[in-house]
């Protein structure tokens, strides 16, 4: 409370995520001041679907911002948002459905249909963005297709970022970073896709105004500074110091992402990565998978149904070896992303014995969830050897857990570092936020733990993720 009385340098980064909004307050140097969290449920009203409140999430966001400014005022408050969700809106900005978001798997036949055309591969090529019912494109197809009452109604569809911004500054107003995962973007021109829009039977009008991730607009009621911001997944690597040359973010918290920096678009011959911009010739070539700690929550929640903090939980995993005694876990439960870009595919737990125990079966989830990271991560970086000479910058929840990042660190056999501010991406709103007011800040990006692979174990994973990566193609026919 004394450095918040005697600093008036603050700055605010809020990260709007899928099951909880973070505030966080740092001071010039990055030191965190103040940050809280208050969270917000997730629906499955029908099967393969999965919304959210647009009210709850924005009030959740107001309570945030009201309680992180009360003793501060703020030289701004950036922001940071889990991307690839949409909101149809009325002319009132009144929302006419809930926010829809990435694990949603409604369009998955429009999807299919779309990607197997030779149109899909134009769109992939010109968006970055895999045809996959996670984007917001297919979304808007499946409205057309089967939901024409929504669809004629709709003055706009906007992402749940887009929706709280509309509130706080009365302007529809997308950055770059988020637009670039929609799959509506072309990333080479930084513009809405007119060929795209035509197939949709979308105007660009019911598309908010594209702006860089720096632009900034008072609030219509508080008076404060707001900066746009960008994405989670290229903020986090912005703010962990993942957009340098010889460094590789990972990032770990519902779902999950592999992200390597690049200085011009990418697309992928095959169609397995995607593409962002955050600002001016910096994007990323990533790989983000469904199935990251949610996998786990599920584990505590529905099958192990225990009270037993996942503190504990790692603790008896830790004493069980690696590779979990030859019990594999494929966790493809929300269907899958990257690499393999399948929304019917399905868990398997394989090579289960007598001797397995609950313990077993927690190491076996976390290593699973890293297999399916690591795939993606041999796509971006195929040269072992380059490889072994990039650093891995740990973000998200699971940076907080010692024996996962070990396991990141033998499984990968990539150092592994954690930055000192394990909120990468509301950390890089902020440095977004003070390009965009003229702030001159050297990001030193102080490392708080390296981990170094162990050799030991780099065999027994080689055996497990080799198995790991046949599972779904021998299985995928039942």
């Amino acid at each position: 409370m004394d450095q918040i009385k005697n600093n008036k340098s603050f700055y605010i980064g809020i990260d709007i995520g899928t099951t909880a909004t973070k505030a966080v307050c740092f001071d010039l140097n990055g030191n965190v001041v103040k940050q809280l969290s208050h969270s917000y449920p997730m629906y499955h009203p029908k099967p393969d679907w999965s919304v959210q409140n647009p009210q709850e999430i924005l009030e959740t966001v107001l309570k945030c911002i009201s309680e992180i400014t009360k003793d501060i005022q703020p030289q701004f408050i950036s922001f940071s948002a889990a991307m690839q969700s949409i909101i149809a809106i009325d002319k009132t900005g009144k929302p006419l459905t809930d926010a829809i978001l990435w694990a949603d798997n409604r369009a998955t036949a429009i999807a299919e249909k779309i990607k197997n055309a030779e149109q899909g591969k134009s769109f992939y090529k010109k968006t970055g963005i895999p045809i996959h019912p996670f984007s917001p494109m297919t979304k808007i197809a499946w409205f057309k297709e089967f939901d024409l009452e929504i669809f004629f109604k709709t003055y706009k569809f906007i992402s749940i970022k887009e929706y709280v911004w509309h509130h706080l500054t009365g302007e529809y107003g997308i950055d770059t970073s988020m637009a670039s995962g929609t799959g509506l973007l072309n990333i080479h021109t930084l513009r809405w896709d007119e060929e795209i829009l035509d197939l949709l039977q979308v105007k660009s009008e019911q598309l908010s105004t594209i702006y860089e991730v720096t632009h900034q607009a008072k609030g219509i009621l508080d008076g404060l500074l707001y900066i746009i911001g960008g994405g989670d997944g290229p903020l986090a690597n912005l703010g962990t110091g993942a957009m340098n040359e010889g460094f590789i973010a990972l990032t770990i918290g519902t779902s999950g992402a592999v992200r390597l920096p690049i200085d011009q678009p990418f697309v992928d011959e095959h169609m397995r990565t995607q593409c962002y911009h955050l600002h001016g010739n910096q994007y990323l070539s990533l790989g983000a998978v469904n199935n990251g700690a949610i996998v786990l929550q599920w584990l505590k929640e529905t099958i192990l149904k225990t009270n037993v903090s996942y503190e504990q939980l790692f603790e008896e995993a830790e004493k069980i070896p690696a590779g979990s005694e030859g019990l594999l876990f494929v966790p493809y439960l929300l269907g899958e992303r990257a690499p393999i870009w399948d929304a019917s595919a399905q868990g398997s737990l394989l090579g289960m014995q007598i001797i397995h125990t609950q313990a077993h079966l927690v190491r076996a989830t976390l290593e699973g969830i890293l297999f399916g990271l690591f795939q993606i991560t041999e796509i971006l970086l195929p040269d072992s050897q380059k490889r072994e000479e990039t650093i891995i910058m740990a973000s998200g929840g699971f940076g907080k857990s010692e024996l996962w990042l070990q396991i990141v660190a033998d499984i990968f056999q990539m150092k592994v570092q954690t930055s000192q501010t394990i909120e990468g991406s509301a950390w890089g709103s902020v440095l977004i936020g003070m390009q965009s007011t003229g702030i001159i800040v050297k990001n030193q990006n102080k490392i708080e733990k390296t981990y170094f692979p162990n050799t030991a174990n780099t065999k027994v994973y080689a055996d497990s993720f080799n198995k790991f990566s046949k599972v779904y193609n021998l299985l995928k026919e039942f």
